[in-house]
């Protein structure tokens, strides 16, 4: 095996000793071993290690963000095949706005300007933070699926089981609001002849993914539930999983829904309550009390103890079904990357202390064999 000095191994990477004591100050690349006299020592492990973050520094990731992305272990293959995702993404935005730019040249003169291109142009131009963006909504949300997926007592899975509340006996066009990724119609047989399925959601990068991995069988579009632009009374269904907590002015979103159903139309509508991953927000608590996972309460704003309440404004007949269901974690990496898909402070608290962190979670299922972590949610089904 080949052994790098920090001299050696920033020459390598074309980068500078400054940079490599940086990183390995900060604990996001460490040398493979240290030796008695103090001398670092690197391995080209160490080295596609380096190449990874220097990838995603250059595609505009902040060194917080890098950091659960490169202590995770991962083979060479699902490392090189998650940047060139990114890569991928990167090139298609780009290209786009250098077609932008080609139609504008091609227009004539300045006194032919179309300001609203221009406008476009400079909607379009922050690549670095919109391809970030998408990366992490997109990955967050797989890794807070996956430990759920991984950990659920109940083997149904809540996508099944929120599947089976739906009545597609009366359902000819319905529309999936804040989809995601499309978990929700994964390996559904669900019998499209006349039928129209609409998968929406406000992210535009999220309805790529799902028309990428759905094909042609629905209606992908990307639309804000605020202002939905389809007809009056146009759907039999309206479907909202775990989204009305994230809308700004539910009120506004709610009779926007209410106006596309038809009469006797439904709306499921999914939420949990306040106990619901308790057990993460105490354990975050624990380690260091400065990390707040979420910025608000989101059960506050559209929960299981307020949620009957705003909908019956709006609907004749709201019904609750709970989902029974917990978790009993045995594994402390899923875990922690859950915890770090939240949207909270918690890539800043914890950040260059990860790996003493993911050593805490790991004594914790030591100590007790396993984490268990309560679930509280349900789905409200409403008759218009």
């Amino acid at each position: 095996m080949s052994y790098y000095s920090t001299g050696q191994f920033a020459n390598l990477a074309n980068v500078t000793e400054r940079t490599i004591r940086y990183y390995d100050k900060i604990g996001l690349l460490k040398p493979s071993f240290v030796m008695e006299n103090g001398y670092r020592k690197y391995t080209k492990s160490d080295l596609l290690k380096l190449q990874k973050i220097l990838s995603l520094k250059h595609m505009g990731f902040s060194l917080e963000e890098i950091f659960p992305m490169v202590l995770k272990e991962e083979n060479i293959k699902e490392s090189f095949s998650m940047q060139i995702d990114l890569l991928n993404n990167q090139i298609t935005h780009l290209q786009g706005i250098r077609d932008s730019m080609e139609t504008l040249v091609q227009s004539g003169g300045d006194e032919n300007i179309n300001w609203d291109q221009i406008i476009h142009l400079l909607q379009m131009s922050n690549v670095e933070e919109d391809i970030v963006k998408q990366y992490q909504n997109s990955n967050n949300l797989k890794v807070r699926i996956s430990l759920h997926d991984q950990f659920s007592v109940n083997k149904k899975g809540w996508f099944n089981w929120l599947y089976e509340q739906i009545d597609f006996s009366k359902v000819t066009r319905l529309l999936e609001v804040g989809c995601g990724n499309g978990k929700l119609w994964e390996n559904q047989k669900v019998d499209l002849r006349n039928r129209e399925i609409f998968l929406s959601d406000i992210s535009e990068g999220m309805v790529q993914e799902v028309r990428k991995k759905l094909g042609n069988n629905f209606n992908c579009i990307q639309l804000d539930c605020q202002s939905i632009p389809f007809k009056n009374e146009y759907f039999d269904a309206v479907v909202a999983n775990h989204v009305m907590f994230y809308i700004q002015d539910l009120q506004k979103s709610l009779s926007e829904i209410v106006r596309v159903l038809r009469k006797n139309g439904v709306f499921y509508c999914s939420t949990y309550g306040k106990e619901h991953m308790k057990e993460i927000t105490d354990i975050v608590k624990s380690y260091d009390s400065r990390i707040e996972l979420s910025q608000n309460k989101l059960y506050d704003a559209f929960g299981l103890e307020n949620g009957e309440g705003i909908l019956k404004k709006y609907f004749s007949n709201v019904q609750l079904k709970l989902y029974d269901d917990e978790l009993i974690v045995d594994q402390s990496q899923p875990l922690v990357d859950y915890i770090m898909s939240c949207h909270g402070n918690q890539s800043e608290v914890i950040g260059t202390r990860l790996s003493e962190f993911q050593q805490y979670i790991e004594e914790l299922i030591d100590e007790h064999g396993s984490i268990r972590i309560t679930k509280q949610a349900g789905v409200y089904t409403c008759l218009f």
